[in-house]
């Protein structure tokens, strides 16, 4: 059974203009040990995926249908006690900006600590090691003195290398992590990647990475969904779907990519921008920034698949 089964699940947003819907019937599934890639442009329902899988979105946006099905039980409708006990031991998540879980005027110890005693009956000597085991195990050197730091008192990639020791430190079921290494150096990046695939490898920890960049991913995950105006477009294996894409829009991501080949060429862009989700297309959402678009694309497209694969395009590549 998978650790998490997302079935038809839609998050809208109530505004004075009219519904926005930022997620539009998102379905996958994810096993234990598994690193499950999502890439898209912004404002394609990455994040907004994570915040709904992680009960977050708040008024005036909702959860308004499908199912999240963690370990068999069905979290939609779950009470606030019940989220309050799956958040930060089962289930973690880790913010593009680590100053969104950590306290500015708590040391880095204490912070640690805390998530580790509202979830356990610990000792304060066992809490401690808790705390010295998983900084050293994000790679933070000099673990112990870390511990007395402030958040402002180190660089931004140990910030993050610390949001992520404070999400592991209960030893989850799933992660998910939000473009956590967007504004990081590449060598700083680099090595949270290798850490976190390891993590998933060795404790059979679930990770959804979130991301804008493909490339990103393409080391890190074992199956890739690319979503666009709130819809996965396509889904797979990682290396099959970049070795073979189907989908004319991941085609353009992984075409916008910088190659040893296109050395001193202007990259390539998909030409336009994602559209508003108050003032989406009928039909296909990609159809106006698409070459390949024909009549029948004012339809939406239905889900097609191999069992392995599946995509969502009338005039799919290949």
């Amino acid at each position: 059974m998978a650790l998490l089964e997302v079935n038809d699940l839609v998050t809208e947003f109530h505004t004075e203009e009219g519904v926005a819907r930022a997620l539009d019937n998102v379905s996958f599934t994810l096993e234990r040990g598994k690193v499950l890639g999502i890439v898209g442009e912004s404002g394609s329902g990455k994040s907004v995926t994570a915040f709904s899988l992680m009960n977050l979105i708040d008024p005036p946006g909702k959860v308004a249908g499908g199912q999240i099905l963690f370990d068999g039980e069905e979290l939609r409708g779950a009470s606030a006690r019940r989220w309050s006990e799956l958040r930060g031991t089962r289930m973690a998540m880790v913010f593009q900006d680590p100053m969104m879980s950590l306290n500015p005027v708590m040391k880095i110890g204490s912070q640690l600590a805390e998530t580790v005693a509202i979830h356990t009956k610990a000792t304060r000597a066992d809490i401690d090691e808790r705390v010295y085991q998983a900084l050293k195990r994000v790679g933070i050197p000099a673990p112990r003195e870390r511990m007395k730091s402030y958040p402002h008192e180190l660089s931004g990639g140990m910030r993050q290398r610390v949001a992520i020791a404070n999400a592991i430190i209960n030893n989850p079921d799933l992660i998910i992590a939000d473009e956590p290494t967007t504004a990081l150096d590449v060598t700083i990046q680099a090595q949270i990647l290798y850490e976190m695939q390891n993590l998933a490898r060795e404790s059979g920890t679930a990770l959804i990475w979130i991301t804008h960049d493909i490339s990103v991913v393409k080391d890190l995950a074992d199956d890739l969904c690319v979503m666009y105006a709130g819809r996965i477009i396509e889904r797979g294996p990682v290396d099959e779907v970049i070795a073979d894409p189907q989908h004319p829009y991941t085609r353009g991501l992984i075409d916008s990519l910088p190659h040893a080949e296109n050395h001193g060429r202007r990259l390539y862009s998909i030409p336009g921008a994602t559209p508003p989700l108050l003032a989406l297309p009928a039909g296909c959402s990609f159809a106006p920034r698409c070459s390949r678009a024909g009549r029948i694309c004012n339809q939406i497209p239905p889900v097609v698949t191999d069992g392995r694969r599946d995509h969502r395009c009338f005039h799919p590549l290949g």
